[in-house]
């Protein structure tokens, strides 16, 4: 079958799929990024998006370093090195980086020598290309003398060899004359092309106790990243407003009923492939039955409830991040007020806290499960984008 497949190849597939290669031909550029005005680190990252959307898929982000304003007085920058694949020219880049420094803000003086700057973009690096012209210069004319260029730029291509000098970027490093004090920082850039942002997951599971905004931030990620959602069908469930009236009569119909439905909707979501999504979000994981379910029944309904769990969680598909946003019970209860769910306004503090207790117990006793836990109790991923941000960021730097 093979050989016969192959026999039906004929020279014009061949002239067009290598047509098409070369028309989608991308080259790779490596550029520099550097702010000192404002809030720096968000001046970064929105300048990738921004490369991201104009010139094309962001490979590799280097770590960002702090250091001293170079050839001038000035506050000292955030620095780092990203790497662009693209079907721009050379000049082309240039321009659509020049818009993005005006679009976010950037004014050039008509002075000389260098100025403090709210973003500045450079390239450093197209493909092995040499140019040199008025407007541009290609490698960078500085590049080796520039330590704040080298420092991050050795992080993502250290082997990379400079086309007119001959030697790595390592090398190069080794032998700049540069004495400035280069600190990486703890800063992390979130790299806003999807694919590598969330291209380690397939399933992701927001959780957290109630009120703790886990389905605000999944329908986020997944509005934001192509996701699928999942989302937590508790308002169908005809015991909840009773457990709330009464929660000795009816906290074992309500977990078992909750437990039913959560471990129906994930394995069928799950099991149903979507070709145009990239990972699954939900804002629960299964395991939150069994957290729940210790808090509510009784020793002898709990003892026979984990039994029942354990032979279904056996079957269920974990997921590859399971992220617990804490919130304080104070944060929480506002929360809780805020929405405005009649049956939930009566819920006690100490429930709350209980509920808190067992996402701890949970986290510290499960060590196979690849768990991120962010702190929100100050945050507002809604109202704020730093906030959000921040989470995106922690996401990116997670290592399994």
């Amino acid at each position: 079958m093979f050989i016969k497949m192959r026999a039906k190849v004929t020279f014009c597939d061949v002239f067009l799929f290598t047509l098409r290669l070369i028309m989608e031909k991308r080259s790779k550029v490596f550029a520099a990024i550097g702010s000192n005005i404002g809030n720096k680190l968000q001046n970064l990252n929105k300048a990738l998006e921004e490369v991201a959307v104009r010139i094309g898929e962001i490979t590799s982000v280097s770590p960002v370093f702090e250091t001293p304003a170079w050839g001038f007085d000035g506050a000292e920058f955030l620095n780092a090195c990203f790497a662009v694949q693209t079907q721009l020219s050379p000049v082309e880049v240039l321009d659509v980086f020049l818009q993005i420094e005006l679009d976010l803000g950037r004014v050039r003086k008509d002075v000389n020598g260098y100025q403090s700057r709210i973003i500045d973009l450079d390239i450093i690096f197209y493909e092995d290309e040499i140019l040199n012209s008025d407007r541009l210069q290609i490698p960078h004319p500085q590049l080796q003398l520039r330590k704040f260029v080298l420092e991050p730029l050795a992080a993502i291509a250290p082997g990379k060899v400079h086309p007119i000098l001959k030697k790595s970027i390592s090398e190069l490093l080794d032998e700049c004359p540069d004495d400035s004090e280069i600190e990486q920082t703890a800063e992390v850039l979130i790299n806003p092309s999807k694919k590598q942002l969330f291209s380690r997951f397939n399933y992701i599971a927001i959780e957290g106790n109630i009120g703790a905004g886990k389905t605000t931030l999944a329908t986020k990620i997944s509005e934001d990243y192509n996701a699928k959602l999942v989302l937590e069908r508790f308002a169908d469930n005809p015991f909840l407003p009773k457990f709330y009236e009464d929660n000795s009569r009816y906290a074992f119909p309500l977990e078992m009923s909750f437990l039913a439905d959560r471990y129906q909707q994930i394995s069928d979501d799950l099991a149903q492939f979507d070709l145009f999504k990239d990972f699954v979000v939900s804002d629960y994981d299964v395991f939150k039955s069994l957290i729940f379910a210790k808090v509510t029944l009784q020793q002898e309904e709990f003892s026979l409830y984990r039994k029942l769990f354990n032979i279904m969680h056996k079957e269920m598909v974990k997921p590859d991040l399971y992220i617990y946003l804490h919130q304080n019970t104070e944060r929480l209860l506002s929360n809780i007020k805020k929405r405005g769910r009649h049956y939930e306004q009566k819920i006690p503090a100490d429930y709350l806290e209980k509920i808190n207790n067992g996402y701890v117990e949970f986290i510290r006793t499960q060590k196979d499960v690849n768990t991120l836990v962010i702190d929100v109790s100050d945050k507002d991923f809604v109202a704020n984008p730093e906030d959000y941000e921040e989470i995106l960021t922690r996401i990116a730097a997670f290592q399994k």
